[in-house]
């Protein structure tokens, strides 16, 4: 639920788990969510419809929050059409489980988008080719082993043809990049950019820092692909700390406790032990709310958030891996330079732009007044 200016009174009466149940169900739209929700709810209306959209950030940082926030804004948009057209259906998500043996498994992730799509009788279906099985004569159900990959691929084809939604929300796409030895990477991302543009819908992609190995591997995919960071909070960009502050108040006026916690007064511990990730902090003062309503404390004292946060070996992964992918996606001096340099053109960034009096309204052949000499002696022809 959204955030109010506080919990609802009664809950002081219910029992843990309604109590819990409030707090973790909180949603607060807290400014880099916002904007990284608005750049995919434009880049979905405005793309094109076989483009594929990579949503990446760190792990907890609220990526799976914002998809939620979004399937639910297509729903309400397309209330209409969907009372108009029950075959429709406004939005498919599904989660990229990352498999077992190291490979991803296609045909799983096959299945699971039939069942998003309501497909009826997904493991009842049968083969479309007309081999018939030798001893009944009758065509083989594909969930049978023989089944091959493509076949379940052309079931998902039809079914979203047929139900056309406007985008794929693909969750925990990073796992994607799990392959084969020997396999190229590039066959990975072919296989999804191929289903966007036989479906003609939109495919995001959301996915952790890992998911960069998808980005930017062939030209057609550059051209047809957008990129949405929804970054950590930067504990050294004042902007920043001054909103990690007041998410950090936020969470402290919405903990379901008799007496508020001053949990301001440390706002840097939060942010070392959660990195400035959003989803990290409120999971880890949930852990806390829980100990403290366990032994029926009226508010969250240190000990409780020391025993639950996460320890520093762990931060600091975290914060090895986010830093990573922030400078993977921050475009550098130098490598405008080396792209300007490949290009042929100047090296000078600061090029002055010209002003639109300036620019060049006249026929192709017609010369600027300026450029020829005024007055002065004539050469004789």
């Amino acid at each position: 639920m959204a955030i109010g200016s506080g919990f609802p009174p009664d809950l002081l009466s219910q029992p843990k788990a309604a109590r819990m149940a409030y707090f973790t169900g909180l949603t607060i739209a807290h400014p880099l969510l916002v904007q990284a929700y608005e750049r995919l709810r434009r880049a979905v209306s405005e793309a094109s419809s076989d483009s594929l959209i990579f949503v990446f950030g760190p792990s907890g940082v609220g990526k799976t929050t914002m998809m939620r926030r979004f399937e639910q804004h297509l729903i309400e948009e397309m209330s209409h059409e969907l009372a108009a057209d029950r075959e429709r259906i406004p939005v498919v998500s599904v989660e990229a489980v990352a498999p077992d043996s190291g490979n991803f498994n296609w045909k799983d992730f096959y299945k699971r988008l039939l069942v998003e799509l309501e497909e009826p009788l997904v493991g009842r279906k049968l083969r479309p080719d007309k081999q018939d099985d030798p001893l009944t004569r009758r065509p083989q159900p594909m969930t049978s082993r023989t089944t091959a990959i493509a076949e379940w691929r052309a079931a998902v084809e039809r079914a979203l043809h047929y139900r056309r939604p406007r985008a794929v929300l693909i969750d925990e796409a990073q796992h994607m990049a799990k392959m084969a030895a020997g396999r190229r990477l590039q066959d990975q991302l072919d296989c999804l950019k191929s289903l966007a543009s036989l479906t003609r819908i939109i495919h995001v992609l959301v996915g952790t820092y890992e998911l960069l190995a998808f980005r930017n591997l062939s030209a057609q995919l550059s051209r047809r692909s957008l990129d949405i960071h929804l970054r950590r909070y930067l504990a050294d960009q004042p902007d920043d700390a001054i909103a990690f502050k007041n998410i950090l108040r936020t969470f402290q006026k919405l903990l379901p406790l008799a007496e508020e916690p001053d949990l301001i007064a440390r706002w840097d511990y939060f942010y070392e032990r959660s990195i400035g990730c959003v989803g990290v902090l409120r999971d880890w003062l949930a852990r806390s709310l829980s100990s403290a309503l366990e032994n029926g404390d009226r508010s969250l004292n240190l000990d409780y958030l020391e025993r639950q946060a996460l320890s520093i070996a762990q931060c600091e992964k975290m914060l090895a891996e986010a830093s990573e992918g922030e400078d993977a996606l921050t475009d550098r001096a130098e490598a405008r330079t080396r792209l300007r340099r490949r290009m042929g053109l100047e090296l000078k960034l600061d090029l002055p732009t010209i002003p639109v009096a300036e620019r060049a309204k006249r026929d192709v052949g017609v010369r600027k007044p300026k450029r020829d000499q005024v007055g002065g002696k004539q050469r004789a022809g």
